[in-house]
């Protein structure tokens, strides 16, 4: 034979639950908004000393993408042989993947092109030149 379980019980524990879901969902992660801050300050110096910067043809953009199981972000060359710039998520220069005088850039990270994944437009230059 069932238990009988009163609805008003039934209702308070589904709301208790879910409750405890929304708040374990909205409990800031500490190491992970200090990691976004981190990112935010040396990206939008990035953006900052690019605008300062001539408008280049084509445009500067920077992507995100995942390289070798790891967030990154590619400047693009600016033009003719000047390189892009391949950075981890704290902004340090993992490589130049391409560009240069051989148009393979540094060599330190040969394979980039052909195995990253998930591009994401982050910024894109959008002045006249």
């Amino acid at each position: 034979m069932a238990a009988y379980i009163p609805s008003g019980l039934v209702l308070a524990l589904l709301i208790l639950a879910t409750g405890c879901q929304t708040s374990e969902k909205s409990a800031p992660n500490t190491e992970q908004k200090d990691k976004d801050m981190a990112q935010t300050a040396w990206l939008s110096e990035l953006v900052r000393e690019l605008e300062q910067e001539p408008v280049a043809n084509p445009p500067a953009r920077v992507y995100r993408y995942l390289y070798n199981e790891q967030e990154v972000y590619y400047l693009t060359g600016r033009c003719c042989d000047i390189p892009g710039k391949l950075y981890d998520v704290e902004g340090n220069l993992l490589c130049e993947p391409d560009g240069g005088i051989t148009g393979k850039g540094d060599g330190r990270c040969p394979d980039f092109v052909d195995v990253r994944t998930n591009e994401t437009l982050i910024w894109e230059d959008k002045r006249e030149s």
